[in-house]
């Protein structure tokens, strides 16, 4: 059954049974220390327009709608060590973790990962490579996240190579002409563009991830029919990729403006259970109560990240 949970994830995580999720994806706040925006603008033909565009063409733009929170925490580890505590008890048997971060964070939060999960439950570093957007002339320009891999059973572990999307062969002519047809595995570097500013897919929330790695994780590490948790699910991207792949979700966001966006996004799926935290104690899942639309856009702290 799909959910969206609007509350504290902490607190949704304290509530769902031990080695019950086969498989989480998270994409916490990366801890950059800035404000994350996100403007949406609307641009039409017009000789006195604002905006030069292709062969000189005039623009005029009108700014439809800014999304942002802030990205900045005193104490990064502390805020993430407890979620990830409870990650690894929610965790089934043969269920994988995939730990989405950046440069920034990435190092410490390994450590921890190792200290909680255990270093034989680290499968792989998976690089996210990207190229677009500001560039610096003072360093190399940052164009890749981190994305780590954990098992909870290092011995016995979903990984569907079978279900995998294959690429192109670098060099194809050194493979032979079958092998360069059918492509081969990705390895841990995964090219992959962002979501286009101006493409369909683009919901208008900061830091939206794109389907296609989401794609990749799910149909790697989970079998129709599996729950994928997400309680980081900022636009919910991680729940489109799966029930498009036949797969349940469990979305977990604090921030309104992530749940407008994603009671949006999934307007047009069936069967979609909207909660809330902190209202009801049930016995047999989440601290969660279901809601109407009045409810979901009451002011609550706190702000994720996707």
């Amino acid at each position: 059954m799909p959910v969206v949970v609007q509350g504290d994830n902490l607190e949704v995580l304290r509530g769902i049974d031990s080695e019950s999720i086969p498989l989480i994806y998270i994409d916490p706040p990366f801890n950059t220390g800035r404000a994350q925006i996100r403007t949406q603008i609307r641009t039409v033909r017009d000789q006195n327009g604002d905006r030069t565009g292709y062969q000189g063409r005039r623009y005029l733009t009108t700014k439809l709608a800014t999304r942002a929170w802030d990205d900045a925490f005193d104490d990064f580890l502390h805020f993430i060590e407890p979620r990830l505590i409870e990650a690894h008890r929610v965790l089934a048997p043969n269920g994988s973790l995939y730990f989405h971060i950046d440069y920034r964070e990435a190092h410490y939060c390994k450590l921890l990962l190792d200290a909680i999960f255990g270093r034989a439950s680290f499968i792989n570093e998976i690089i996210w490579a990207y190229d677009y957007g500001a560039r610096t002339n003072k360093r190399w320009p940052a164009k890749h996240d981190t994305i780590f891999l954990y098992v909870k059973n290092p011995a016995d572990y979903v990984f569907n190579a079978h279900e995998i999307d294959r690429e192109p062969y670098m060099a194809p002519g050194l493979v032979g002409p079958e092998k360069a047809a059918r492509g081969k595995l990705p390895t841990d570097v995964w090219w992959h563009t962002i979501v286009s500013p101006s493409g369909a897919e683009k919901t208008g929330y900061p830091t939206q991830k794109p389907l296609g790695v989401m794609r990749r994780i799910i149909r790697a590490s989970s079998n129709p029919g599996d729950t994928v948790l997400d309680f980081f699910a900022g636009s919910g991207t991680t729940g489109a990729a799966a029930a498009e792949l036949g797969r349940d979700f469990l979305l977990v966001d604090s921030n309104p403006e992530a749940i407008a966006v994603m009671r949006e996004r999934f307007a047009g799926l069936p069967g979609v259970e909207w909660r809330m935290t902190g209202e009801t104690a049930g016995n047999d899942g989440p601290n969660v109560v279901e809601h109407g639309e009045t409810a979901i856009e009451r002011p609550r702290k706190g702000a994720t990240h996707e």
